[in-house]
């Protein structure tokens, strides 16, 4: 769990000097031992961040790797418990802060059979493994050489997660019946007829590079097609095999994850790290229920300004009007772009220091998106000028409203996800607090806090597009009364999806999404509201102890200025900047 009391200054860990103290050379050496093991045990993250050591290799699939990195994780605990902290900068407190905490919950959450599961609705091993190649940069042969050595290792890596997910089966560890009803879609939509309109196969598809001979690329184009096709493909098909034989079977018909195998402390652990506080799971069901009165009053008073006899009445114009739907999806793309290029012109005015690597939009990808969510971030990388992208679901266009496109666009574009994500990656941080520490609390509160900063970029400028402000906030309030009651007060999917209904603008299709992804990924839903409302909780107070001095452009680069950290640890961060303002006038 994470506890910090430390203030974070915005100065990063620097290599020590031949004065420095013992202890931080210790921690120095520490952190450098810290990162190489993470580049050693995720080869495509090393490709990611420009180290090409490892551009050949895919991690394994197995649960002695998983022993392996937890024995290291300790270690390395072993190894940071036993510096003295003694000198140390407030820099070095809050680094070894957060790195203890990293290190204690891979260690913690390995205990878990749970483990296991590397197959839900909000993502899988295999379509991770499929869209590897957006991750990665093509500009030499040696480039498409290396994908080639990394494909030839997919069909290995396909049996072993196989096996993984059968022993699992057989332990206990399944997912849920009801959300797996679609899950053989996302494994057979990645083989194609045609290898060469296989996702593997798209670094190839693309015009051939100059400096590569047009002999050569053919060569290599061959041979990805023969990896796709005698490989990738068989791999694929053998594990749809295994899933339907041996794992749809087994699916368990409890949704709730306490049901499983040592699963309360499961779910208790699921909670702390998704949180980073203290909260227990019927605390957090009550402050849902809380949030879910207060919004539901102001869109009584939304509904009956725009002429409406109730919420429920513009709610339900809102989900059966066809004059709020796309009939294609490159209205609902170019729709998309229109907004979030007017969203970007707005960003001077709320960020002092703008994320320099940009994003762009494109759809999900047909094999996963007829289940997935409405829309989802891609981080980029500057190390490999990847930019970041906006993810469109493109199906179900019936489902698609563009009452909804504003709300979406600030929470996964900018200022949301691309801003805080890409600025992170580019912070005088050390390079795993830039790459790996990812608190889903900070991350997707900043999100949904964003969604609100649309208020005052005033492009919330019809009734509908605020309705779906408020029902995109009530979405994430009934995250935490559905998800704590899926997990730990018996609830039955149908009881979540009717109190979606009840309350939410959402439609069908996506309450259905919404609720499969609470059932078999419990406690991630519950950050965004408990984040969210840290952060405006945060604002409040340096607007009432600032005053006239109050500048909200500063307020949110000190929010975002060390990267996502835990909530009490932003909590002290914002603490020490109001303290410094007032000091400075």
């Amino acid at each position: 769990m994470r506890r910090f009391t430390v203030l974070l200054a915005a100065t990063a860990l620097v290599a020590a000097t031949p004065g420095a103290a013992a202890p931080s050379d210790d921690f120095l050496k520490l952190q450098n031992d810290y990162w190489a093991e993470i580049l050693r045990s995720y080869p495509l993250l090393a490709s990611s961040v420009g180290v090409t050591t490892y551009d050949r290799e895919l991690s394994p699939v197995s649960l002695a790797d998983m022993d392996r990195q937890a024995a290291a994780s300790q270690a390395f605990l072993t190894r940071l418990n036993a510096i003295p902290q003694t000198g140390f900068s407030e820099t070095e407190r809050a680094n070894a802060a957060i790195l203890r905490s990293l290190l204690q919950e891979q260690v913690d959450m390995n205990r878990f059979g749970q483990r296991q599961l590397l197959y839900s609705v909000l993502g899988s091993y295999h379509g991770s493994l499929a869209g590897m190649a957006e991750g990665l940069t093509f500009r030499s042969a040696s480039d498409y050489r290396n994908y080639l050595a990394r494909l030839a290792l997919v069909p290995e890596r396909m049996r072993a997660y196989g096996d993984l997910s059968v022993k699992a089966a057989r332990e206990g560890f399944v997912q849920p019946c009801v959300t797996m009803t679609r899950f053989p879609e996302t494994i057979t939509g990645v083989i194609t007829a045609d290898p060469t309109k296989s996702r593997f196969y798209a670094p190839f598809a693309a015009a051939r590079p100059a400096n590569i001979p047009a002999a050569e690329w053919t060569a290599l184009q061959g041979q990805a097609r023969t990896l796709v096709e005698t490989g990738i493909n068989p791999a694929y098909r053998q594990f749809a095999a295994t899933y339907d034989r041996d794992l749809k079977g087994r699916c368990r018909q409890s949704v709730s994850a306490s049901d499983q195998p040592n699963g309360l402390a499961y779910y208790a652990a699921q909670v702390r790290s998704h949180t980073t506080t203290d909260m227990t799971p019927d605390q957090i069901h009550k402050l849902g229920l809380s949030e879910v009165a207060r919004i539901r009053a102001e869109m009584e008073q939304v509904a009956k300004s725009a002429g409406f006899a109730s919420r429920e009445a513009m709610i339900a114009d809102m989900r059966s009007n066809p004059k709020w739907y796309f009939k294609t999806d490159t209205e609902l793309l170019e729709a998309t772009a229109l907004q979030a290029k007017a969203i970007d012109g707005k960003m001077p005015s709320l960020i002092g220091r703008l994320a320099r690597l940009p994003y762009g939009i494109r759809p999900m990808d047909l094999a996963t998106a007829p289940g997935d969510t409405t829309a989802r971030y891609q981080p980029g990388s500057p190390a490999t000028a990847i930019a970041g992208f906006y993810l469109v679901n493109t199906t179900k266009l019936d489902q698609r409203p563009s009452w909804e496109i504003p709300a979406l666009t600030v929470h996964e574009a900018v200022p949301g996800h691309h801003q805080q994500i890409a600025l992170q990656q580019e912070l005088d941080l050390p390079e795993w607090r830039r790459q790996v520490a990812f608190f889903t609390a900070f991350v997707e509160g900043w999100g949904l806090y964003s969604e609100r900063l649309g208020i005052e970029m005033g492009i919330y400028d019809t009734p509908q597009k605020n309705m779906g402000r408020l029902g995109y906030e009530m979405w994430r309030a009934c995250r935490l009364v559905i998800d704590t009651g899926l997990h730990s007060k018996g609830w039955s999917k149908a009881q979540a999806v009717q109190y979606f209904r009840d309350n939410s603008t959402l439609t069908e299709a996506n309450i259905d999404a919404e609720v499969n992804r609470y059932i078999s990924n419990p406690g991630q839903a519950l950050a965004y509201k408990i984040g969210e409302l840290k952060i405006r909780e945060l604002r409040a107070r340096a607007e009432k102890e600032l005053g006239d001095k109050f500048d909200l452009r500063a307020f949110h680069d000190a929010v975002l200025g060390q990267g996502a950290i835990p909530l009490d640890a932003l909590d002290a961060q914002v603490g020490a900047w109001i303290a410094a303002r007032k000091q400075a006038s």
